[in-house]
């Protein structure tokens, strides 16, 4: 039966982990992503699950074993942060290559330097186009859904590719929360056993991650792009399964107070519910403001994001991430390319916030709204803007 827990979101997404029955865990510890692999190691050492944790020396090392234990056939998971995350850069695109369904948490912290253990997106910016289904929770609730689906998604036969679930270091990572566990059972009866495609064995040769000449490289990145769009198709379906099992929807972009909004804020992550307060507060003032919270980061999800923007007059895109001597933001530029030729596309501006765990408020995201809503009549004179900088 399905239970009401309060306790640190990042021991919750270890207790998830633990409910999927993972066959392998490696992971390095890296502050804020530290508890999810510490509490795992502490399940294991109990005995809760029969499952491998493997201590490695470094990041790298931890994607390289998982990489090897899920190309032999173990349902295998990883957790990290920022730099680690970096380190473990070379292995990326290699396990999704390899069609490897890993699972990995990432407690999202800035990048260095200057060392900044707080939370933005810098660190998975920088690895969106490694071929990771990529995912955002925004509380508590959200990270345990998502780890569960994303064994399933991960591993379904017509994915096979690696999932990562981000959540916000500190903001989420170290936060207490009430939030439903669903029992041993319930997972068994949504996630069925892993049944690996292909592995390696001695006894049965396959080969993985061989030479790519140019003469089939072109068809190899081709696959591997066409396997993460067409990931959606599955990714939407477990969601629903999921709704009607749990009853908690997930949705790739959801909407909050959207009708009839001329402005429109969109946000990535855990400061979607402190932007949902300033729109309560500006509905209240009267003033059509509304908010999409992106939970889907790849595959983008270029039909949602078209639908739910038509009517808006302008559209504020909220960036934890500098893209820099660039046009705009990670996110904002993605939009800008996905509303590109658009009939009655929103104007769309760009402001970069919470750089490295700076507090933004609901107040600050009012104002935000007010100052975006003036770029209908008046274009900004930059292209984006980093919010609250001082002594500008």
């Amino acid at each position: 039966m399905t239970r009401r827990t309060g306790m640190e979101i990042a021991f919750a997404a270890a207790e998830a982990v633990a409910l999927c029955k993972p066959d392998v865990v490696a992971a390095y510890p890296i502050t804020p992503n530290t508890h999810i692999p510490e509490h795992l190691s502490d399940i294991v050492a109990d005995g809760r699950i029969d499952a491998d944790f493997i201590c490695v020396e470094s990041e790298h090392s931890a994607l390289s074993a998982c990489c090897g234990a899920s190309a032999a056939g173990a349902r295998t998971f990883t957790a990290t942060s920022s730099q680690g995350l970096l380190f473990m850069a070379e292995v990326m695109p290699i396990v999704s290559a390899m069609r490897l369904p890993v699972v990995m948490a990432i407690g999202n912290r800035a990048l260095s330097a200057p060392i900044n253990i707080w939370n933005d997106h810098s660190d998975i910016m920088s690895q969106r186009d490694t071929g990771w289904i990529s995912v955002f929770a925004s509380n508590g609730q959200e990270v345990v859904d998502m780890v569960i689906q994303g064994f399933k998604i991960a591993e379904h036969r017509d994915v096979l590719l690696p999932l990562n679930i981000n959540l916000d270091g500190f903001q989420l990572t170290h936060v207490v929360e009430p939030m439903l566990f669903p029992d041993q059972e319930e997972v068994e009866r949504f996630l069925p056993e892993y049944k690996p495609y292909a592995t390696v064995h001695p006894d049965r040769v396959v080969s993985m991650g061989t030479l790519g000449m140019p003469e089939i490289f072109n068809e190899a990145m081709k696959a591997k792009d066409m396997g993460l769009i067409n990931s959606k198709k599955v990714i939407l379906e477990v969601w629903r399964e999921w709704e009607e099992q749990f009853g908690r929807k997930h949705e790739p972009i959801e909407a909050y107070r959207t009708e009839g909004a001329n402005v429109l804020l969109l946000t990535v992550g855990s400061m979607g519910e402190t932007a949902e307060v300033a729109i309560d507060e500006l509905r209240d003032r009267k003033m059509p403001a509304g908010l999409l919270k992106l939970k889907l980061w790849r595959p983008f999800p270029l039909e949602e994001l078209r639908k739910a923007v038509k009517g808006a007059k302008v559209l504020a895109v909220m960036d934890r991430a500098v893209s820099c001597g660039g046009s705009a933001g990670p996110v904002c530029a993605e939009v800008k390319s996905a509303l590109y030729g658009e009939p009655g596309c929103p104007v769309i501006v760009n402001y970069i916030i919470g750089l490295g765990g700076r507090d933004v408020t609901a107040e600050d995201f009012i104002q935000i709204v007010e100052k975006a809503a003036k770029a209908d009549k008046e274009k900004p004179k930059e292209a984006y803007e980093i919010y609250g900088v001082r002594g500008s």
